[in-house]
Order: structure tokens, then C-alpha cells, then sequence
């Protein structure tokens, strides 16, 4: 079977004074302290989570 393909984000923003739902968002990514980085699964949904919250985000190559 082909190995599933990852993606690697780091907190690069501050989820204070954001909506209640962005906050959600970083702790649902596995992300709740700036420069925390977690590894997720590439597909359709973690794109769309990561794209919520771009502006506090910067993935890693």
C-alpha cells in the first residue's frame, strides 16, 4: 500500500483575542502554543482546518 502523504504546520500566532471557533480549529490541528508542530494527514478536511486559520500558521517543508 502507498504511504499517506503529511503535512507539518507550526504555530506562528497567538489564538488570544481570536474567534472561539480558531481557537477550536488550533487545538482540533494539535496546535494550542506558539511554535508547536504537529504532523497531520494530507487530505480534503486538515486543508480546509489549515486554510481556517492560515493567518496563524506556516507549514514546514
Amino acid at each position: 500500500m502507498a504511504e499517506a502523504k503529511t503535512v507539518t504546520v507550526r504555530q506562528t500566532g497567538s489564538p488570544i483575542r481570536r474567534e472561539k471557533d480558531q481557537r477550536a480549529t488550533l487545538v482540533g490541528l494539535g496546535l494550542n502554543r506558539v511554535g508547536r508542530v504537529s504532523t497531520l494527514r494530507d487530505n480534503p478536511s486538515t486543508r480546509g482546518m489549515i486554510r481556517k486559520v492560515q493567518h496563524l500558521l506556516e507549514i514546514v517543508e
